[in-house]
């Protein structure tokens, strides 16, 4: 592997992630029993902070949106944007939502339906209410705040200020060349190995998803044994698109991303129960902007349950400790737009799309719950990955609406592999906007070796709650990265 870009932080990060993994294999009790103890502690004694760093970031994206720094390009002045605005949302859409759009899609509202937040009871009109609530909040501004706070650094940096792709040198503005010393070094190596342990568990349980829509649509067992195959085909699919770079590859993908997951969305839409879903839509937006700073900084402190925990701050660690991955996606093909519509482009609009998604899916399950046609909570709290198929398969053509899923499944499945190794490529490589192919096989065969193996071994949610641990002293990470960020716009408008 002779690049001259790879060097120390490739392959400190890379080993470092083998001798996670490794552990997951061969210890994945123990260190499931540490990765547990660990997350309930951040979850019980940190998630004030998460709360509060979380809408700093929403405020923070807004003030740049719409403040003194709106109208300035990411680029030289006169220069126009590298992608369309369709292409560019579908990069965003299928690098930043990825699988989790459509695995919790179904799966969230139904459950917070039967299981809701503390003070509502459950299966009720108020319960439906709520968790379509509930779930635009998690899916919506709080997440890409974080994504657009990241990535607009990034971006600033590389196409304000001709710097590499690198988290670390959004930190330039603040401490200067320092950021060249040990200090950048240690940013991109907790960056990187955050980010392919995130990649590399939401591959193996986007495996089982896969596998248990295909057990419900074909005479399939859903199997260990299934699941290693489809890693392994999905992976010769995702290493074919990285090789042919982010022009090609997974600007094609996204672009037929975008179109099945529009059709599916129609088709469940028409074929559901369109006025009630329609009417849901608008209460959900109504619902979550009319209560969005009580959502925003409510927990649950009087009272023993950890339903806040296990949904709200997992969710806003999660998309911390996927935010370099993301961030640094964003950034990469956000040539070329001006702050306002970078903000736009990535808080705004994948927000609303989000909120639909969930009201068209979810609500569709929930009525379904609601009038007896078919029980998709009861089999969905044990696997959480059939709750899409078995909405599906209670709708005219549902086999081809099944079918559909799970090309879309597939696709994002790829897409978000190929743009993540893309991303660890590029960290890894010095900030090379154009990593070299060798680098982003390694990072690629890691990821889908690492899912086959965690699989096996029964150790994905330890090396999960990992990655969640990791989003702690991450968010802080950010924050400094904000006020660097803010500095640099600021000496630039001089």
């Amino acid at each position: 592997m002779r690049d001259k870009h790879i060097g120390f932080v490739f392959y400190v990060s890379f080993i470092i992630v083998i001798a996670l993994v490794l552990a997951g294999v061969f210890m994945p009790e123990t260190l499931q029993a540490w990765s547990s103890t660990a997350l309930s502690w951040v979850q019980r004694s940190f998630s004030w902070f998460y709360m509060l760093v979380t809408t700093f970031f929403v405020v923070m994206a807004l003030f740049l949106g719409f403040g003194p720094y709106r109208k300035m390009r990411l680029g030289k002045p006169d220069e126009e944007p590298e992608y369309s605005f369709y292409t560019w949302i579908g990069l965003i859409f299928a690098g930043g939502m990825g699988v989790g759009l459509v695995f919790y899609g179904t799966a969230e509202p139904i459950l917070h339906y039967i299981n809701p937040p503390p003070g509502t009871e459950a299966e009720t009109a108020e319960a439906a209410r709520t968790s379509l609530q509930y779930s635009a909040f998690h899916w919506a501004l709080q997440p890409w705040a974080i994504y657009a706070t990241v990535g607009l650094a990034i971006a600033f940096i590389k196409f304000r200020e001709g710097y590499p792709v690198l988290l670390s040198q959004a930190f330039r503005p603040l401490i200067g060349d320092r950021v060249d010393g040990l200090a950048g070094k240690v940013i991109n190596i907790v960056a990187v190995i955050t980010t392919a342990i995130g990649v590399a568990t939401t591959f193996g349980l986007s495996a089982l998803q896969v596998s248990g829509g295909i057990s419900e649509v074909f005479p399939v067992p859903n199997s260990t044994a299934t699941q290693l195959i489809i890693i392994a085909v999905i992976s010769v699919l995702f290493m074919i698109s990285a090789l042919s770079g982010v022009n090609k590859g997974i600007r094609y993908l996204s672009m037929i991303n975008l179109a099945v997951a529009g059709l599916l969305l129609l088709a469940v839409l028409v074929l559901g129960p369109t006025a009630f879903l329609f009417e849901s839509f608008t209460t959900a937006i109504g619902s979550y902007l009319g209560n969005y700073l009580e959502l925003s900084l409510t927990l649950a402190p009087y009272s023993d349950e950890n339903w806040f925990g296990e949904w709200t701050i997992f969710f806003w660690a999660w998309g911390i400790s996927w935010a370099p991955y993301v961030g640094t996606f964003i950034a990469r093909v956000s040539r070329g737009r001006t702050i306002q519509e970078f903000i736009i482009g990535v808080l705004a609009v994948p927000s609303l799309l989000g909120i639909l998604w969930f009201t068209v899916f979810g609500g569709t399950a929930m009525d379904m719950q609601m009038n007896g046609v078919a029980d998709i909570a009861g089999p969905s709290q044990e696997n959480q990955e059939l709750a899409l198929f078995l909405m599906l398969q209670n709708l005219p053509g549902g086999l081809i609406l099944s079918v559909m899923a799970l090309l879309l499944i597939i696709i994002f499945f790829i897409t978000s592999a190929d743009s993540a190794s893309y991303v660890l490529s590029t960290l890894t490589s010095s900030g090379a906007i154009t990593p070299g192919k060798t680098v982003r096989l390694a990072w690629g065969l890691l990821i889908a070796a690492t899912a086959a193996a965690l699989l096996l071994s029964g150790g994905l949610q330890a090396l999960r709650s990992i990655a969640i641990i990791a989003a702690l002293p991450f968010s802080i990470i950010i924050v400094v990265m904000a006020f660097s960020l803010l500095k640099g716009l600021r000496r630039d408008k001089q």
